[in-house]
């Protein structure tokens, strides 16, 4: 027995599992980018949220049934891999994960820094240090402990979007005589550009659901468990975003979003709730850091997962024996996100992850939608969904994409 190689501890519930996708998806997006949104959407950034929010509905449905049938750490390489039989593309989708997991936890370093500093002055980099360091710490504690810590987190974030639309209610009264500002002109192109960008931006917001297959080997009933805290992840997430980005266009004038490094401060403040906008501050800073501790998680994750498909150092795929975590690899992720975060800003860190992501959802898609074109239907499959969804979903994908570099060219 002491010579077998250590496993990944099996403790994540149904509920646990939900919490963790909201911990990354809530925490990495609404707090640090709805002020970039509006800058680039203005009045309009509700509909680029529904855009972005359809288009990740599409990818997660995918997912959903990609983790009934490869429930495994790295599983976006194996869905991949399963559907093209190609090593070469399998590697690159699993080196081009663990990149985004880096970007995005540098993203949210990088978030919660600024929030840091308005607080504090301090300078930039010494906050970045001061917080990454720490969050690797605690993703080689335990996956148990990360757990428990990224679901309390979660509800003091949630709580803090829920403050936010209680403390709205006047702003958000308004839109029964307001709604015609949230629709643009159907022969607009130039405000239709600007409405894409924003979704381009806001799709980071959505990203985080993905996270959640990449802890598959530390699920109870993965197979069961996997498609229910997806679709119950973005079914939250959607409804969420949505009422914030109203009641933020709606209270405070795009461009002093855009300004804002705590826009939903500048919300409580420009209602004159008696919450102090310090308080929605400490709760943005939680909800960064818990969004880059999910992130630190994933990344170490899939790296684990492609050692042990022989794709990375065979000393990356080691589970330390007392705390059951990939602890090398845990710290290969720390180290990169620490540099990313202390050398990018926080709108390119955000659109390269939206860029990278975009692959990957559009490669996820295109696998399940060959799997399901070449393959007999398994009836005894606990999760199914319609061909067409993973068609839609890869065509929105690259779409998305192509409208954002295009932009550049």
């Amino acid at each position: 027995m002491e010579n077998q190689p250590q496993t990944l501890k099996r403790s994540i519930s149904l509920w646990q599992l939900v919490f963790y996708g909201l911990g990354t998806t809530i925490g990495g997006g609404i707090y640090a980018l709805t002020g970039k949104v509006a800058g680039a959407a203005g009045m309009y950034a509700p509909l680029s949220f529904l855009i972005s929010a359809s288009l990740a509905v599409l990818t997660a449905f995918s997912f959903a049934e990609m983790a009934t049938r490869y429930p495994y750490s790295a599983g976006e390489v194996h869905y991949v891999r399963a559907a093209f039989n190609r090593k070469s593309f399998s590697t690159l989708i699993g080196w081009l994960l663990i990149f985004t997991g880096i970007v995005s936890a540098s993203a949210l370093g990088n978030a919660t820094a600024g929030f840091l500093y308005d607080m504090t002055g301090l300078p930039h980099v010494l906050l970045t240090i001061m917080i990454v360091l720490p969050l690797g710490a605690i993703a080689a504690w335990g996956i148990t402990e990360s757990v428990i810590l990224v679901v309390g987190i979660t509800l003091v974030e949630i709580g803090g979007l829920l403050l936010v639309v209680f403390s709205s209610g006047d702003s958000l009264s308004q839109i029964g005589t307001r709604w015609p500002e949230l629709i643009p002109p159907a022969a607009e192109i130039a405000v239709w550009g600007s409405i894409a960008s924003g979704a381009f931006l806001a799709f980071y917001a959505f990203i985080g659901f993905e996270d959640m297959v990449n802890v598959a080997e530390e699920v109870k009933d993965v197979e069961r468990s996997m498609p229910w805290a997806i679709l119950i992840c973005m079914a939250v997430t959607m409804l969420i975003y949505l009422l914030i980005i109203v009641t933020a266009i709606l209270s405070v004038p795009p461009d002093v979003l855009a300004q804002s490094n705590t826009p939903l401060g500048s919300i409580l403040e420009h209602n004159g709730s008696l919450v102090p906008p310090a308080v929605m501050g400490i709760i943005s800073i939680f909800a960064t850091v818990n969004g880059a501790l999910v992130q630190v998680i994933m990344g170490a994750r899939v790296l684990y997962g492609m050692a042990k498909g022989g794709n990375a150092p065979k000393v990356l795929g080691r589970v330390n024996g007392f705390t059951q975590t990939p602890l090398q690899a845990t710290a290969v992720i720390v180290i990169l996100t620490l540099l990313f975060a202390t050398l990018l800003k926080l709108a390119v860190l955000a659109k390269i992850a939206s860029a990278i992501i975009l692959v990957i959802f559009a490669s996820v898609n295109a696998a399940l939608l060959k799997l399901k074109l070449t393959e007999t239907p398994d009836r005894s499959q606990k999760f199914r969904i319609p061909v067409w969804v993973p068609c839609a979903g890869m065509v929105a994908c690259l779409a998305l994409l192509a409208f954002e570099v295009s932009r550049y060219f």
